[in-house]
């Protein structure tokens, strides 16, 4: 463990030693790096600074920014998380930036009392610097957003799955799976996970994540995944089980809705909905390792963030479920060992919609054998229905419906939820 600990640091170090030699002194804007003390329960000793730009907005938004291993608060604001800051400038939201006091400077995603909401480690902490801030700075408690990077990414994940009602969306760096480096001896290491052997299915990772916050109902946080190829710190796997696990919580299909390449060595994939604000976003750079985030990264994560004044999307959906945005009934005709499902989709947005996908999960023995207006796959489990050439498009108000005929081992039941394009629907 220490040997691998050792090698993280020295890959950690690299860039800021880079930094010095280079520029020689801090970029402007450091000195209003500010330490705040007494901000509420800490049991792990985490450190706290913030950044309040001189032209805050009324009611700013929150970014919490975690770094790497062997990093600083003071260490990722000045160099590779620079760019937020500058962001924080034009735009007016503010930055936590908690710091790990720990041998080694490592956040923990590991003990059992990290990877519980309010288990008395890291991300409890953490979560009092939220409070903190919140309450002085009368942040907008819609968009309060996370990213960080290695050890701050594998945070990131952890923090968006134990505080799914706090957070609107989060960005991680080369990290893992919230829950991935979960260990049982006191060791802050795994090294399964690391070295990307650790597969689950998307139905394991999304349920590791919901033990973190036991009994919650509502969406979880939009999120930006970004890896390099060639990561041998924290192996390339792991990104592709991050989207298992994201893709998962949010009840959508690992096929993405929308690809494409920003740049050269970059692809990026969607799932759910498809524009800036994508539900989910994976960004795999080709060719590069333990490295990120490079050049104009930041940029990215900024817009998917909502930090540069475009509001996201909501997150969480009003009591009762659904975000508004549609409206699904289904009925049901059942016999021994078969039985019908009839569902109408309803748009109930203001805008209309060009091409759907939904997605609903099939209770525990039900399997489609054929289905009507839709094609479904796969046949049991998370199932992604998808229009037809007939059917895509759905003006505000306006309907259609589909169907299928399953197999049963004696459970009837209806769906309990549904998602359109990445939108929960509510029921009738």
């Amino acid at each position: 463990m220490k040997q691998r600990l050792k090698a993280i640091l020295a890959a950690a170090a690299i860039p800021l030693v880079a930094a010095s030699v280079l520029l020689g002194v801090r970029p402007a804007g450091a000195a209003s790096l500010t330490q705040v003390t007494n901000f509420g329960t800490n049991p792990t000793n985490l450190n706290m600074y913030t950044y309040v730009p001189d032209n805050v907005a009324a009611q700013p938004a929150m970014l919490v920014l975690v770094h790497y291993c062997g990093g600083s608060a003071s260490g990722i604001f000045n160099w590779n998380g620079h760019d937020y800051v500058t962001a924080a400038d034009r735009y007016g939201y503010i930055i936590v930036l908690p710091e790990a006091t720990r041998d080694g400077h490592c956040f923990d995603v590991s003990t059992p009392a990290a990877l519980k909401r309010d288990g008395g480690s890291d991300s409890t902490g953490i979560m009092s610097m939220v409070a903190y801030a919140r309450q002085r700075y009368n942040v907008d408690p819609a968009r309060i957003v996370v990213s960080g990077f290695s050890s701050g990414a594998m945070m990131t994940n952890v923090l968006a799955a134990e505080y799914p009602d706090v957070f609107a969306a989060g960005a991680a760096f080369s990290g893992v799976p919230a829950g991935c480096f979960a260990t049982t001896n006191g060791s802050l290491w795994n090294s399964q996970c690391s070295g990307g052997n650790l597969i689950k299915t998307a139905q394991q990772w999304g349920d590791q994540a919901r033990t973190m916050y036991p009994g919650y109902t509502g969406r979880y946080p939009r999120m930006q995944l970004w890896h390099g190829t060639t990561d041998t710190t924290l192996a390339y796997p792991n990104f592709g089980e991050e989207i298992k696990q994201w893709t998962n919580l949010h009840g959508l299909s690992q096929t993405p809705a929308f690809t494409d390449h920003p740049q050269s060595a970059w692809t990026r994939t969607r799932y759910g909905s498809t524009g800036t604000q994508a539900t989910i976003e994976g960004v795999s750079v080709s060719g590069v390792g333990h490295d990120l985030p490079m050049s104009g990264m930041l940029a990215y994560a900024i817009s998917f963030l909502g930090l540069d004044g475009n509001t996201p999307p909501p997150t969480s959906p009003p009591p009762g479920g659904g975000t508004g945005a549609c409206r699904v009934s289904d009925t049901i005709s059942a016999w021994n060992t078969g039985l019908t499902e009839n569902i109408t989709i309803t748009n109930t947005g203001s805008a209309a919609v060009n091409g759907w996908s939904l997605v609903f999960t099939l209770p525990s023995g039900q399997t489609i054998t054929s289905g009507w207006s839709a094609t479904y796959t796969p046949t049991s489990g998370q199932i992604t229905a998808k229009n037809l050439s007939y059917n895509g498009s759905l003006a505000p108000g306006g309907s259609t419906s589909i169907g299928f005929q399953a197999n049963h081992t004696g459970n009837t039941a209806k769906p309990a939820a549904f998602t359109l394009n990445g939108a929960a629907c509510t029921l009738s």
